[in-house]
């Protein structure tokens, strides 16, 4: 399997899967200080999904087995957003270890899974082997999962707001996009337009 790598292939996987430990013993460690029920079954399952994920992502390496990523489910779904600010808490760095309160760890939490999502898209764009590729983009979009888990729990709580401008400033600025004519040089016919559509679509995948 190594040698139908790229040597940009190689580095980012070292750099993804480097990550990944890495993301793997700070859960552990945070873990321990959790309170919150909630919280702890979030971390628990992500925990365990994301061993999981790594172990996949090495035996796709290895060509061992199958090395499917498979899509994360979160534990909870229906969420609503809460909108606006309400007395939101002061936030300043903690003097010692053992101020560390579920509010930090859900933030830690939450700032890993965007640097790794972010990380895994960046490598997928390096990938040659479609495979890998794939399996890359796949993880980028778990990471984002997981991101909004842990911030629906702190949106939740109060802990990440979400400000908002006056509504006719939202309004003004939405009304500034408008849909787009069709290209002179893009064909119209059905097939035209059912090519351009399927293409459109294998491209997202």
């Amino acid at each position: 399997m190594a040698a139908n790598l790229g040597a940009h292939e190689v580095m980012e996987i070292h750099e993804v899967l480097n990550g990944t430990v890495d993301a793997i013993n700070q859960l552990q460690l945070l873990r321990q200080r959790v309170r919150d029920q909630r919280l702890a079954q979030i971390i628990d399952h992500q925990l365990q999904f994301a061993v999981t994920g790594y172990n996949a992502m090495v035996d796709l390496l290895h060509r061992q087995g199958a090395g499917h990523v498979a899509p994360y489910r979160a534990l909870k779904s229906g969420f609503q957003p809460t909108y606006g600010l309400d007395h939101p808490g002061t936030v300043s760095p903690n003097t010692s270890p053992d101020q560390l309160d579920d509010r930090d760890i859900a933030s830690i939490v939450l700032g890993l899974h965007k640097a790794s999502a972010a990380k895994k898209m960046l490598a997928a764009l390096e990938c040659a082997n479609p495979d890998i590729r794939r399996a890359m983009q796949q993880g980028a979009i778990n990471c984002a999962e997981q991101a909004y888990e842990v911030w629906q729990f702190m949106n939740e709580q109060g802990w990440y707001q979400v400000p908002t401008l006056k509504d006719v400033t939202t309004q003004t600025m939405s009304n500034v996009y408008q849909p787009a004519g069709t290209p002179q040089n893009v064909p119209t016919s059905p097939s035209g337009v059912q090519w351009q559509q399927q293409n459109f679509g294998n491209a997202l995948q």
